[in-house]
């Protein structure tokens, strides 16, 4: 095993309560219910616009629609980084992988800059490869983002994982023909992952570098 493709959010950050708290900024200043922490964790996984499609309540007007949606990227993109943190053992994880010499990349739904910015605050110099939904690569599940960054990378897909926490993930690694490891300490649970029937499954960060 040479390199390691993460999915970012539920994985190895912790961005609920800050996805939570922009949904909720947009969606007040729209006049619509709030939505709580438990509902914004099992909208999360397909980008932002998926998650506000399914927080606005139905049959919202299309224009107001991306007017709120904008607010929410607009907010999000100010305080994305206030709450939010790696999950515990993360940090010692990562640290030891790339002792191994492991080489890793960032694979997520959130928008390009944005995954470049949260990796540059959280684990500098961690990580080759950063990519994020963008207008040149279909986002996840397609396969587009997962294969563009094992070519940045130089490696093929069986000298790689593919590590993330949803549904979202286990389809986006077998479209890219990449072995999936899921965790279980994120925005999913255990008896939901176990019925995808990942290659493997983790409990603690820990367990990674172990497979390696």
């Amino acid at each position: 095993m040479k390199g390691i493709l993460f999915d970012l959010d539920g994985t190895l950050l912790d961005t609920l309560d800050d996805l939570t708290a922009a949904a909720n900024a947009a969606l007040k200043e729209f006049g619509c219910p709030l939505r709580d922490r438990e509902e914004i964790r099992r909208f999360v996984g397909n980008g932002v616009r998926r998650l506000m499609e399914l927080a606005v309540p139905e049959g919202m007007d299309e224009a107001a629609f991306e007017e709120c949606l904008g607010r929410m990227r607009a907010y999000y993109d100010a305080h994305s980084a206030e709450a939010t943190a790696p999950y515990e053992g993360v940090p010692e994880m990562l640290s030891a992988l790339k002792e191994k010499g492991i080489r890793m990349a960032l694979v997520s739904n959130k928008p390009d800059p944005l995954v470049a910015k949260l990796a540059q605050i959280h684990f500098p110099g961690i990580f080759a490869v950063t990519v994020g939904e963008s207008p040149r690569r279909a986002r996840k599940p397609a396969p587009d983002m997962p294969l563009y960054a094992l070519e940045q990378l130089g490696l093929s897909q069986e000298e790689v994982f593919y590590v993330g926490d949803s549904e979202v993930d286990v389809r986006t690694a077998r479209n890219a023909g990449i072995p999936v490891v899921s965790v279980t300490w994120g925005f999913r649970d255990r008896e939901m992952l176990e019925r995808l029937e990942p290659e493997r499954m983790i409990d603690r960060p820990a367990q990674l570098p172990e497979l390696i």
